[in-house]
């Protein structure tokens, strides 16, 4: 029971996520089709930063609140998760992140001119600036979750506002070369329901190389030897 607990998590934090954050996406083109300013890219990040804090809070202490493959992948090679464990809570991310892409395609049907704000590369990025900009942004993001959730020397009381902040600046920097995604189940929901899959693998591939090497300089540089699991 305890181990459904955990994938029920995973599937509502990764909701969350995309209802919330991808979801400020299509408020802000609804927004800005009637003559309003919208949210821009400030008020997007931090829809994406602060429903990060929220689930980290509520949901941390259930499953940890990976809600993005690339931590539980890097968690697999780190040794910190079981490689069955760590597939169910993918199937349980991305599934999350696929009722949240069609409920936004319901609610928002005009937003699929903005493929219901999934990433896309910015105008003239090529696939490799986007791919560097999301293993980048993706190593700071799981580092700082080695570091502050993973780590019993870190402070966990602070551990949910650090990796919301660290999402939200992610998504200030990579905004305009990448989408700032960090994770490949909030760019999986919303083009699963929209269709849209060019140059998709550039939000798997990024941020799971990103969070990969992560979590192995973490181990091998920072981590107490004596303590690890």
């Amino acid at each position: 029971m305890d181990a459904y607990r955990r994938y029920v998590s995973e599937f509502l934090g990764t909701f969350a996520l995309i209802f919330i954050g991808s979801g400020s996406v299509c408020a802000d083109y609804y927004l800005t089709q009637a003559g309003s300013p919208g949210f821009g890219l400030l008020g997007i990040a931090i829809a994406f930063g602060f429903v990060v804090v929220a689930v980290a809070y509520s949901l941390g202490y259930i499953s940890g609140a990976h809600i993005n493959p690339a931590v539980t992948v890097s968690m697999v090679v780190s040794n910190r998760m079981d490689a069955q464990t760590g597939f169910m809570y993918i199937v349980s991310q991305l599934s999350g992140a696929a009722v949240g892409g069609y409920l936004l395609k319901m609610l928002f049907p005009a937003a699929m001119a903005v493929n219901l704000g999934t990433c896309d590369l910015g105008g003239g990025v090529s696939i490799m600036q986007a791919l560097i900009m999301e293993a980048i942004i993706t190593f700071i993001l799981v580092f700082v979750v080695y570091a502050t959730v993973i780590d019993k020397r870190a402070t966990p009381a602070l551990a949910g506002l650090a990796i919301g902040l660290v999402v939200l600046f992610g998504v200030m920097v990579g905004g305009t070369i990448s989408g700032g995604s960090m994770n490949p189940a909030r760019v999986f929901g919303p083009a699963l329901a929209s269709g849209h899959f060019i140059n998709h693998y550039v939000w798997w591939l990024g941020p799971i190389a990103g969070g990969v090497m992560a979590g192995l300089v973490y181990e091998n540089f920072f981590a107490e030897k004596d303590k690890k699991k």
